[in-house]
């Protein structure tokens, strides 16, 4: 039996990782909605190993993996995202997550992960969503593994149509920068207007 602490903003969800834990024989000892809490509740429980999404209020979870690897703080952590696994695995491990499980699959993946976590190892299996052509969003997939951190972060905000100064706001960088971003990421993904941005992004389910 593990102890865990899952993170994630909407309560049915805690709920049902919280169950197919329960149901493997761990305990959830505490959750939360918000990233900005992470660090305080694993250092006020005795924990085992967490379960984290990453889109989170307060700081994302991939922000909230950092902080605590900065913190000394080793324990698995095993994201579990809707987010595009292909690009959103590189970011995980870079961060110093333990595993990652895309919520487009299976959530009983979760099991089979926690024991391979518990077991030392890594657990980053790369899929291809059934939803889409797999050869199709390959390729898709190197193209946005050329994108920085910075550029798909303004790919993801264009995809929620975002506008530019409001995207300047949110990162505290200049609507001149943003705009360089966007022209960037724009030639980098062959992209030739505003609705093939739209179309990229719902393909490759990132906004």
């Amino acid at each position: 039996m593990a102890a865990f602490i899952v993170v994630d903003d909407h309560p049915l969800a805690r709920l049902a990782i919280r169950m197919l834990l329960e149901k493997e024989g761990h305990v959830v000892v505490a959750e939360t909605g918000n990233g900005s809490d992470v660090l305080a509740l694993v250092k006020n429980h005795n924990t085992d190993a967490l379960v984290m999404d990453i889109d989170l209020p307060g700081i994302n979870g991939i922000e909230a993996i950092t902080l605590l690897r900065s913190a000394g703080i080793k324990i698995p952590v095993i994201v579990m995202s809707g987010k595009n696994p292909d690009y959103y695995i590189q970011l995980s491990m870079k961060a110093g997550a333990n595993g990652f499980i895309s919520k487009q699959n299976n959530l009983s993946d979760l099991s089979h992960a926690v024991g391979v976590v518990f077991s030392g190892y890594g657990y980053f299996p790369l899929r291809i969503s059934e939803h889409y052509e797999k050869t199709s969003t390959a390729s898709e997939s190197e193209q946005l593994r050329l994108l920085s951190r910075r550029e798909f972060e303004v790919l993801r905000y264009l995809g929620e149509g975002v506008e530019i100064f409001n995207i300047a706001a949110r990162m505290q960088i200049s609507n001149k920068t943003v705009s360089t971003y966007k022209a960037r990421l724009m030639d980098k993904l062959g992209l030739k207007n505003q609705r093939d941005l739209l179309d990229f992004t719902r393909r490759n389910n990132i906004s």
